[in-house]
């Protein structure tokens, strides 16, 4: 109850300015102790090197160097959607009822979610993963 009522101190613009906020559960002992195969932090940082340069040359000749930078005007360049991606950020915009600043945040976070997997366009499960991490966005529907 206190973390609730913590949260609702929280102003909606403010929370609008946070590009990512997750709830981070605590770790069950056998998810801790599994042996199995996981992406090694040398490969997380390879596809991180390479989205930074994709980032980078996207924006080349500009003053913006990351998609976090980027502004209305950038956004509605450079994160094309494919037609479920636009349907589902529709549906949960009007749901949920994002402002305009929530939702460009989620299609920056989902360009930079499409990058990491070099993916050219913005695709529905890009959208999908970046929704989920705007979890404090959630109204009880």
């Amino acid at each position: 109850m206190s973390i609730h009522r913590y949260r609702s101190r929280i102003s909606g613009p403010l929370l609008d300015r946070i590009d990512i906020h997750i709830e981070v559960p605590a770790v069950k002992y056998r998810d801790l102790s599994d042996r199995g195969e996981s992406e090694s932090s040398a490969d997380i940082g390879r596809r991180v090197e390479r989205s930074r340069q994709i980032q980078l040359e996207r924006f080349s000749g500009t003053r913006i160097h990351c998609n976090a930078q980027m502004t209305p005007r950038f956004i509605k360049k450079h994160c094309d959607l494919d037609a479920a991606g636009n349907r589902m950020l529709e549906l949960v915009t009007d749901r949920l009822g994002f402002s305009a600043r929530t939702y460009n945040r989620i299609l920056k976070v989902a360009r930079t979610i499409a990058d990491l997997g070099e993916s050219e366009h913005i695709r529905e499960e890009h959208i999908a993963e970046a929704i989920q991490y705007r979890s404090l966005d959630r109204k009880s529907v």
